[in-house]
């Protein structure tokens, strides 16, 4: 076999765990899925990352992200009390330290809306809590909060960080909270960057999933949020993890190394 011939059998191996990861994981960022590919394959057989971004191009396996317009989530005008921001973003050293919560919007193949509450921990950007709701009523935050209290270690001082939304001020989310010492942040100035974390894993689960699907039911996207969250969960690596999944990352401790640079923040993630 000559040079040519062994160049083109390495890049038809690639190319199909490509296509392999790709089925779970269908718009997976670039460097991700080099990763990824790395891990599989035999040192030597992967390329470097100018001639892997090369190969997808020219095999058609870039992907772009979709744009959807979106309805209101966040009600802010209530007679509830709002908590001031204490997080401000601070990096934690370990997980169940922070979570944030919010909650976004599902469109149905009939064009109404459903609606996923999330708990996500800041460290690991694992979601520890979720539910979904075909309203936008006290039921779903409360259900996802439950969920992740389940699984909250004895002995953490958690803070939990979320917009000034009814569902998060109201009486019984307070409470829920305040009964296993939890301290509340919220955001203060309708700014996304306050809620940042939460803002992003929403962007995740539907720019690499949900708005290139059609959810036909209620039910359906109960069972399809519990794959995809598994999914993401357990086998998508993240960046701000040091290309750990968040479930590897959640059993972790100390500040993790972020692998994204400045140099991508206008390009897109291929």
């Amino acid at each position: 076999m000559n040079r040519g011939q062994k160049s083109a059998l390495a890049e038809e191996i690639v190319l199909r765990e490509v296509v392999a990861i790709r089925k779970e994981l269908p718009v997976l960022g670039g460097r991700k899925l080099l990763h990824l590919v790395r891990q599989r394959l035999p040192a030597g057989t992967v390329p470097g990352r100018d001639a892997f971004f090369d190969l997808l191009g020219v095999n058609g396996l870039l992907v772009r992200k979709q744009r959807t317009s979106r309805p209101v989530t966040t009600l802010s005008w209530h007679h509830f009390h709002k908590f001031s921001n204490l997080w401000k973003g601070r990096i934690p050293d370990g997980p169940s330290q922070v979570w944030v919560a919010d909650i976004t919007y599902i469109r149905l193949r009939d064009g109404t809306f459903i609606y996923l509450s999330l708990l996500t921990d800041v460290y690991s950007h694992k979601i520890v809590g979720w539910y979904l709701s075909a309203n936008l009523g006290m039921e779903s935050p409360l259900a996802a909060l439950k969920m992740a209290l389940e699984n909250l270690p004895s002995g953490h001082r958690l803070m939990h960080h979320s917009d000034r939304g009814v569902q998060y001020c109201s009486k019984a989310y307070v409470e829920l909270l305040q009964s296993h010492g939890i301290q509340i942040s919220m955001t203060e100035n309708g700014d996304p960057k306050e809620n940042s974390v939460a803002e992003r894993v929403n962007g995740i689960l539907k720019e690499e999933w949900l708005n290139r699907e059609t959810i036909e039911s209620l039910e359906q996207g109960r069972e399809r949020i519990a794959e995809i969250i598994g999914i993401y969960n357990k086998r998508r690596p993240h960046l701000s993890n040091s290309y750990l999944t968040p479930e590897e990352a959640h059993g972790q401790s100390g500040i993790l190394k972020r692998q994204w640079k400045t140099y991508y923040k206008n390009k897109q993630d291929m």
